[in-house]
């Protein structure tokens, strides 16, 4: 018997996530000069770091022979500040990714079940099921979470749900109303995990106050992350604000030294950086507008978004997506979302918004 056989079935049965193809991959395969490439396919920020981040990392590089702070202290601080909370109920992670899992980790086991929606962000059943849980992934409606059906959805061996606000890869957002709404009307013993990667990213008109429910609700997990406006994608900095009950246990199943110092040092010198994140916004704000009037002109269906990205419908995604990756163009396909037919692109700067839809109308042409 191959020793490989005696691991859980459920962990056996796991896909791997599959990540955006990176630059010098795409290089490698098609023999492009990777200068000649741009990236549209992983939701990261165009404008790359923040200035205040960059010289933080320059300032943490002679202690990188030292183990980091485990607990996090300074970003701690300046996070409890930022959100008026003890840093008690704060939780650190590499990447958001960390402190979903954590909440997988901490709350699920196998007899239990956790609730996402259909079209949602992939790494929820993967959590789900590293846990031994059963997932139940309702169906979305109009690519959207379905909240009503979604707590039809919950029985008395649920234990937690995802929520994505917005999601991810579809950009729909749950309105506030809403959303309070349907935590309202769980069952205490249920915990709500609200990914909000892409929350900087919301109009003024879409924000509602969730850190403020925090207070109302105490099995609400609120994560963000310093991926996206923050630009530190590299660096991999998330975090869970929670009940100090909730943050404790998710700290225990929380990997020793879990965030490097150097992603420490640029997310708190980052989360300063209020210039940077409000020109990200701005240039997100126009590149948006410029992806879907380009839609529109060459008549490709979209999905409206509310995040740095946008998902689009074409006949043949597999085939565009391959034309694109010739052109030297990558986005992602999201046919392991459910969505066969669809394609998500980042949104970069002008000249990549401008080179990408060059690259798709010439792909839908046959070119």
């Amino acid at each position: 018997m191959d020793i490989c056989d005696l691991a859980p079935g459920y962990v056996r049965a796991i896909a791997p996530y599959q990540p955006g193809k990176p630059i010098s991959e795409l290089a490698r395969e098609m023999g492009i000069d990777e200068a000649g490439i741009i990236k549209l396919a992983s939701n990261e920020n165009p404008r790359g770091v923040s200035p205040l981040a960059r010289r933080a990392i320059e300032a943490a590089l002679p202690g990188l022979a030292r183990y980091p702070d485990g607990n996090g202290f300074e970003l701690k601080e300046a996070l409890a500040r930022r959100h008026g909370l003890a840093q008690e109920r704060i939780v650190l992670g590499n990447g958001s990714n960390d402190v979903l899992e954590m909440a997988a980790r901490a709350f699920l086991a196998p007899g239990l079940a956790a609730v996402y929606s259909e079209h949602a962000f992939a790494v929820y059943p993967l959590a789900v099921q590293a846990a031994g849980a059963t997932g139940i992934e309702v169906p979305a409606r109009d690519y959207a979470h379905d909240l009503a059906a979604m707590r039809r959805a919950v029985t008395p061996v649920t234990r937690l749900v995802f929520i994505a606000n917005p999601n991810n890869p579809t950009g729909t957002l749950a309105p506030g109303h809403e959303l309070e709404s349907f935590i309202a009307g769980l069952p205490r013993e249920v915990l709500v995990v609200l990914d909000e990667a892409y929350t900087e990213y919301l109009a003024p008109e879409a924000r509602y106050d969730s850190i403020r429910w925090l207070g109302r609700y105490p099995s609400l997990v609120v994560t963000r992350t310093f991926s996206k406006v923050y630009g530190l994608a590299g660096l991999r900095v998330g975090y869970a604000l929670a009940a100090a009950g909730i943050a404790d246990l998710m700290n225990r199943v929380r990997q020793p030294f879990n965030v490097n110092s150097v992603a420490l040092a640029a997310a708190t010198a980052a989360l300063d950086d209020t210039d940077f994140v409000r020109e990200s916004y701005e240039l997100n704000r126009s590149g948006m507008r410029q992806l879907t009037e380009g839609f529109r002109r060459l008549a490709v269906e979209f999905i409206p978004s509310h995040g740095n990205f946008v998902s689009f419908r074409v006949k043949d995604a597999a085939g565009v997506y391959r034309k694109l990756l010739t052109a030297g163009v990558i986005v992602r396909p999201i046919a392991s979302y459910g969505m066969p037919h669809h394609l998500r692109v980042t949104i970069g700067l002008e000249s990549e918004n401008a080179r990408f839809l060059s690259a798709l109308a010439g792909a839908l042409r046959g070119d």
